[in-house]
């Protein structure tokens, strides 16, 4: 700022552009403003800008890359949406803007604040509280799972429990996982399970969704159902980044619905072979330690006798001029070396011009650029070719496509599937798992399955 001898303060354009800019950062901060996206530009440095406009007025926004990748809603125009952002000014420009901190969608916002809010009420009670949380079992006998029974989530969790764990056996509570029936659903299938008790642990999963298909999970009576509940509770509730009320609540918190199944399935192939391989190293390492211990005590009993005081002293000051010798060398090859390594830098340093090793910088940053594009585009597509196959596979293999055909599967009380009818006795209650529901029938006739053409023996 110039001040004139006896005469008015006098501003530059500058000075007077960043005077607005200091005084509307210190009579502001962070806000949060709503209204549509407008003017939208993603130029190549990775920054984000826009307006924001209502009927009446608009104002521009600056989101910079920093912020920007941390942002999990989509910018686009015509988008309602709400920002919290440090009101500024453009100095270069004198224009009024927004520095961006964080965006979401302008209806999902209702839902994040309930949701923090819930968090601070239930937290403040003990409900998210380590110390309540319980352990899993180290082999549970049976795993009971809620979520729906044609979601993906439940093909997961059977996928990983064939694979690690067959001697798992699973109950499933179907329930449904979205729209206003299904936090009722839960807590019902959370407390059923809890009355039932014969299942180990529970999983209650679900595969990921915007926040709104995730709000049952983020209901009160959800959470205080998982915390009543006297089975422990896993929650695997959407993608790893999503973070619901019942994770919390729950006894341990899994990423995804297969990482839930993993925490509570033992891997029984890699515990056999972890455990011969244990063997064989205690083996290995307890003969090798004997043996090294029977050469180091012959190493001393042999160093004893033939070591005296004045041999030692012969040997250690011939190992100091030895030192010193290569001391010497050292200190001469490093000097040496700094000199001729000074020499290249100088040679170099007169060689190179700032301009042209910028211009070579820029090339090779653009040829980068490319090839990581074309790289990430071709991961993408092989990853999304093996996902679908490995879809059609799963499915193809599921039980569930199974009961589809129109197959069942009896289960006597106990839970056990029947594979005899002289398993069950006349009069007694078994259960038909089919496609769609469980149907409780008693036996009223038992009879010999023949091949066609033979009669059937009816035992009553």
């Amino acid at each position: 700022m110039t001040t004139a001898q006896q005469g008015p303060t006098v501003f530059t354009v500058s000075e007077l552009n960043q005077a607005a800019r200091d005084l509307l950062e210190q009579s502001f901060g962070l806000l949060w403003v709503e209204g549509e996206i407008s003017n939208l530009a993603r130029p190549r440095s990775g920054h984000v800008y826009f307006s924001l406009k209502d009927g009446d007025a608009q104002v521009r926004c600056a989101l910079f890359r920093n912020k920007a990748r941390l942002l999990r809603v989509a910018l686009d125009n015509g988008a309602q949406i709400r920002v919290r952002a440090r009101v500024s000014l453009y100095a270069a420009r004198g224009e009024f803007q927004l520095i961006v901190e964080h965006a979401e969608d302008a209806g999902a916002g209702a839902l994040q604040r309930a949701f923090e809010q819930l968090r601070a009420q239930l937290d403040a009670e003990g409900l998210f509280a380590a110390a309540r949380k319980r352990a899993l079992p180290a082999a549970p006998a049976r795993i009971g799972v809620i979520t729906s029974a044609t979601g993906a989530a439940i093909r997961d969790v059977l996928s990983v429990v064939s694979r690690r764990y067959p001697l798992g056996a699973l109950r499933l509570f179907p329930v449904a996982v979205q729209g206003e029936a299904a936090a009722p659903a839960i807590v019902r299938a959370l407390a059923r399970a809890g009355e039932r008790s014969d299942c180990d642990v529970l999983l209650l999963v679900r595969g990921g969704g915007a926040l709104e298909d995730l709000w049952a999970f983020n209901e009160e009576s959800v959470a205080r159902a998982i915390v009543a509940c006297p089975i422990p509770v896993v929650s695997g509730v959407g993608h790893e980044v999503d973070v619901t009320i019942a994770d919390l609540a729950a006894d341990m918190r899994a990423a995804t619905p297969s990482a839930a199944a993993e925490l509570v399935c033992p891997d029984l192939s890699a515990h056999a072979a972890s455990l011969s391989r244990l063997a064989a190293t205690l083996e290995q390492r307890t003969s090798g330690r004997l043996n090294a211990a029977r050469q180091q005590l012959v190493g001393l009993e042999q160093r004893l006798a033939r070591q005296s005081p004045i041999r030692r002293i012969e040997v250690a000051a011939q190992r100091l001029d030895e030192a010193e010798q290569r001391l010497a060398r050292i200190a001469r090859t490093q000097l040496d070396s700094r000199r001729r390594h000074l020499q290249l830098v100088e040679d170099r340093l007169y060689r190179a011009t700032p301009k042209r090793r910028i211009d070579q910088a820029q090339t090779r940053l653009a040829g980068l650029s490319q090839r990581v594009e074309r790289a990430g585009i071709t991961q993408v597509r092989q990853a999304d070719q093996r996902l679908r196959v490995a879809a059609r596979a799963l499915h193809s293999v599921s039980p569930l496509q199974t009961l589809e055909r129109g197959y069942a599967i009896a289960r006597d009380a106990q839970g056990a599937i029947l594979r005899d009818a002289e398993a069950v006795a006349v009069g007694e209650t078994v259960a038909i798992d089919l496609a769609r529901g469980q149907l409780d029938c008693e036996v009223r006739t038992r009879r010999e399955r023949r091949d066609l053409g033979d009669d059937d023996r009816t035992t009553k």
